[in-house]
């Protein structure tokens, strides 16, 4: 039982700041040197990610540089341009709450990633569904969430986050 009674402390820094405002970690008794540890593990998905992003969002731009070459951008580049920046973005912020110590967010980006995975399969290997372009883009994003999808696999990871 608990003897500690309930208070509220002011955050006196812009870091004490927010990390109340992020919500309790599943990392917050954690020694400095497992969150140390989680960090650097996850800095390799963290930047896979980010490439993962950053191609996403340059494929919009280049799609609104094409838009006026119906062979290369149609609707349906749009739509999937648009829903793979989300999706991108959504995998950068599960990738940020896991580094933090969130199981939550690790089992929802082992789970995304490797869903996005297949569906890039799927959408490179049918012809005709959209441009060359558009997708040898994909293949390079679907390579990237594979590897993704296998350093997450690592068990010495899993242990980080279960070590709460």
């Amino acid at each position: 039982m608990d003897t500690k009674p309930n208070t509220f402390t002011v955050p006196t820094t812009a870091s004490d700041a927010s990390s109340a405002l992020a919500g309790p970690s599943a990392l917050a008794g954690a020694a400095p040197a497992d969150r140390a540890a989680l960090r650097e593990a996850m800095r390799p998905v963290r930047r896979l990610l980010a490439g993962y992003l950053g191609l996403s969002v340059l494929t919009l731009a280049v799609a609104a540089l094409l838009r006026h070459h119906p062979g290369l951008v149609d609707d349906a580049v749009w739509v999937r341009g648009t829903i793979v920046v989300l999706s991108a973005a959504l995998t950068c912020a599960f990738a940020a709450s896991a580094a933090r110590g969130s199981y939550g967010a690790f089992r929802r980006l082992r789970i995304v990633t490797s869903v996005m995975a297949v569906a890039i399969v799927v959408i490179v290997s049918l012809p005709g569904l959209f441009p060359a372009w558009v997708r040898v883009e994909q293949g390079v994003c679907g390579l990237l969430l594979v590897g993704v999808s296998v350093l997450l696999g690592r068990p010495g990871l899993r242990r980080l986050l279960r070590a709460r």
